[in-house]
């Protein structure tokens, strides 16, 4: 006997699951319901089977194929309308008329004996069997009478209550004779209980009731696809699981990777490749797709997450279906009742509420508050550059395939025929995106310099030396997880801001250019980079003094790239010097603020028992340095931008020194004390960069270990700053815990909190509203000057849902109080 499987319908009260997967895909327990019923089919026998697709049909049929990885026999019939449910079957007729059929739903699950209904159509010598079964509300289904003998008295669809005459009702699974195909009409909109039933009862044909055992759910509503999980879970139906059961309830798929200290308690099923991290929590009925990342301090209870799916830290799950490729970001919460659609992403602290449905390929911005179903629009703005590129969690936010998209649409920026010059970290991730970068801009018709790894000053540098502009791939600092793509212009300096939203609108509208065959860019690899910048380096660094000074440095290179420029550049210098950490390490591409600290400190120790001047770490890309005094002490970022404000304004006693406006005031008074200036420019470090390029600037610096040594770079480079202040000591014969001790203490304080793009713009106006008659500083955001000087500062950022405050007082107490008057004010906007 063959069989019949209905796969052709809409699902439309599924939405938003079914918008994009017709609904005998939807996965239950991780795998289509119709799989299910194929394995139904299967264990009883019936091999051969006739699939009828209308709805996404191209979806099924890729997905099954001809049936033989399941050891089935599978042909599909292709409706080009829908024919309803007797329809359907008879657009299959030609591969059921020699005998008896069964015909199934695709969507529905159970385990129903089959044989059974068979046996029992074959004993009655029925034209239609229809297979009936008990429900507690038969009021969504046609209830089916029979007499004692089993034979069908009265069909009614969709009844009442005052209609509910059995809870015995149809569910939709039938044996028929091949007769039964001269009671449909071709090509039209026939159904089996309304129209072809009837008609046979009529004539008095024999149809008759059976009435199955078994587990049966019409998979028709998100609570009954929620039901359906926690049914399997439970074992209240009899279909074949994946993977191990570790403890009871508990099923692990193969490769799926469970931290030892996640929490689980089931029944729940973590599918293939999935990867759960430590301090997850995933609780009862929850079922986890293929390939899901779950991290660590999640929360899923009662949450069916189909596959592809990434869960950041501290996200919280209830009750609710996400579909899959979709991106739910830190602390995200979703209630009970809620769908989210494939490929959307959900911002950091967002909550959507229960029962909201959120369509396909949607934005929730962070700290969004959802409360009504996204149907079209986008609750969010897509940013592509932040402060350090453009940024996003490895293979999640950062794909291959986004590298490539970003690269063609940065060479469509530039003329056919330019050169862009590559680099990144020592990361394995950074590696394999720069591989993707390099293939865009060649097939754009663009020459690519790679320099493999190499600390990002040198890759600035290199830029700089005939490029039309560079791409850097990194590590976030301190976020191992993510990845930085940094565009560089011509003078290997970050794009401006007109450079950014130029990328921007070609990113946006797709339009890519592509080269023609003969214009492929060619792909060189350039040798001596290493001479090439040490060399230059020494030629434009006041160097005097420091090989006759007799002083001893430690260098930490944090097992980064910039190891690979000490060993030469220390050589030329000729100083007394040991180097720690010099190797590099691909499982530590960055550090967090915990192991910066620790490494400073184990630094400070070695400084102190070697006597040495001071010591220096530099970041894993060579890019900022942090500073030990000669006590072994860690002298703070904020302290160290002061210490080298005073040595080079000292030194050069005029000229101007370029700050971000977030910097402590005493700058001000440090700078004017050795007759400098300072020049304000906003956090924007193109802007930072384009005064330390101008002729009269000096110095520049952001308090965070970046500094700029103008005479070599107009950008920050740590091995610069090394450079100069090797030179500096070695001149002013001074240690670095004498000068600092010479600075007054600075009080800066900062603080974050959450604001929604949509009233960032109401939020500033009422900054500017509550200033009064203080004075405003509209530099970067607005800074607010009290009468007797402390400040405040309230800037929104320019990619995340965020309003950022800083504020200086005389002691920490007054910079806090400041905060929280303006903290006030933000949040009172933002409500």
């Amino acid at each position: 006997m063959k069989a019949v499987v209905m796969a052709g319908g809409e699902g439309t009260r599924l939405r938003p699951m079914t918008s994009s997967m017709p609904k005998p895909l939807l996965p239950v327990a991780n795998r289509p319901i119709m799989e299910h019923v194929l394995r139904l089919l299967k264990r009883h026998g019936l091999n051969e089977t006739v699939v009828t697709v209308q709805f996404l049909a191209s979806l099924v049929k890729n997905y099954f194929g001809d049936g033989e990885e399941l050891g089935m026999e599978l042909t599909y019939a292709n409706e080009e309308k829908p024919l309803g449910t007797a329809g359907s079957v008879k657009n299959a007729e030609e591969a059921l008329k020699d005998d008896a059929f069964l015909v199934i739903s695709g969507d529905a699950l159970t385990d129903f004996d089959l044989t059974e209904l068979i046996n029992f159509h074959k004993e009655k010598g029925a034209l239609v069997t229809v297979c009936l079964t008990r429900v507690p509300n038969p009021l969504e289904f046609g209830i089916t009478i029979v007499d004692e003998e089993g034979k069908v008295e009265r069909f009614l669809e969709k009844p009442t209550w005052g209609q509910v005459f059995s809870d015995t009702v149809n569910t939709g699974i039938y044996v028929m004779e091949p007769e039964v195909f001269d009671y449909v009409e071709a090509d039209v909109s026939v159904d089996w209980s309304g129209d072809v039933f009837p008609q046979l009862m009529k004539e008095g044909k024999p149809i008759y009731g059976y009435i199955a055992e078994g587990y049966w759910e019409d998979v028709g509503t998100h609570e009954s696809y929620v039901k359906a999980q926690a049914d399997v879970l439970e074992g209240k139906v009899d279909v074949e699981l994946d993977g191990f059961e570790i403890s009871p309830g508990v099923w692990v798929a193969e490769g799926a990777e469970v931290h030892p200290d996640a929490v689980l308690r089931g029944p729940l099923y973590i599918g293939d490749y999935a990867k759960v991290e430590a301090n997850a929590e995933i609780r009862e009925h929850t079922v986890v797709g293929s390939n899901v990342v779950v991290k660590s301090g999640a929360f899923l209870h009662r949450a069916v997450v189909h596959d592809n799916v990434y869960l950041g830290q501290h996200s919280n799950l209830r009750g609710c279906v996400v579909g899959k490729n979709t991106d739910i970001m830190r602390a995200a919460r979703i209630e009970d009742g809620a769908v989210i659609g494939d490929e959307c992403l959900v911002g950091e602290e967002s909550i959507i509420q229960g029962n909201v449905r959120v369509y396909p390929f949607k934005t929730i911005e962070a700290g969004a508050f959802v409360n009504t179903s996204v149907i079209w629009e986008s609750r969010g703005q897509a940013h592509l550059f932040g402060a350090r590129g453009v940024s996003g969690i490895l293979n999640v936010e950062i794909t291959p395939e986004l590298a490539v998209r970003l690269a063609g649409a940065y060479a469509t920026t530039l003329k056919k025929g330019s050169t862009v010059t590559t680099a990144r970290d020592h990361s394995r991730g950074a590696r394999a995106l720069k591989r993707a970068v390099i293939s865009a801009l060649q097939a754009s018709a663009i020459d690519v310099r790679d320099l493999e790894n190499v600390p990002l000053p040198v890759a600035r540098q290199q830029t700089a030396r005939g490029s039309a502009g560079g791409i850097m791939i990194r590590t976030t600092p301190g976020v191992p997880d993510s990845v930085d793509i940094m565009f560089f212009d011509g003078q290997g300096a970050d794009l401006s801001q007109g450079g950014q939203r130029k990328l921007d609108r070609v990113f946006a509208r797709q339009e890519y250019r592509r080269a023609f065959p003969g214009e492929i860019g060619d792909l060189h690899f350039p040798a001596s980079v290493y001479d090439s910048y040490t060399g230059s380096l020494l030629r434009n660094v006041d160097t005097t003094g420091i090989a006759d000074s007799g002083l001893k440095v430690v260098v930490d290179a944090s097992n980064g790239s910039a190891g690979l420029v000490l060993p030469s550049l220390l050589g030329k210098l000729g100083v007394d010097s040991l180097t720690i950490n010099p190797g590099l390490d691909e499982s530590r591409p960055t550090e967090t603020a915990e192991t910066r600290r620790a490494g400073l400190v184990r630094l400070g120790e070695i400084v102190a028992s070697a006597r040495a001047a001071f010591g220096v770490r530099f970041d894993p890309v060579g890019e900022r340095l942090s500073l030990v005094d000669e006590k072994g002490r860690i002298v703070e970022d904020d302290r160290a931008l002061l210490v080298m404000l005073d040595l080079v304004a000292a030194e050069r006693r005029s000229g101007r020194v370029a700050l971000p406006v977030t910097t402590t005031r005493i700058a001000e008074q440090v700078a004017a004390y050795h007759g400098t200036q300072v020049e304000w420019t906003t956090t924007s470090p193109d802007d930072l960069t384009r005064v330390g390029r101008e002729e009269s600037t000096i110095f520049g610096g952001d308090a965070r270990g970046g500094f700029i040594i103008p005479e070599f770079s107009g950008v920050f480079d740590g091995a610069a700053a090394f450079v100069r202040l090797i030179g500096l000591v070695a001149r002013t014969q001074l240690t670095l815990s004498q000068i600092d001790a010479r600075i007054p203490r600075a009080h800066v304080l900062k603080r974050d909190l959450a604001t929604p793009w949509a009233v960032k713009g109401l939020v500033m106006r009422r900054v500017v509203e509550e200033a009064g008659d203080r004075f405003v500083d509209t530099t970067d955001g607005v800074r607010v000057v009290e009468a007797d000087g402390r400040w405040v500062m309230v800037l929104p950022d320019p990619a995340e849902a965020v309003t950022h405050l800083w504020a200086e007082g005389p002691d920490d107490a007054s910079a806090e109080a400041l905060l929280d008057e303006w903290s006030a004010v933000v949040d009172s906007a933002g409500r």
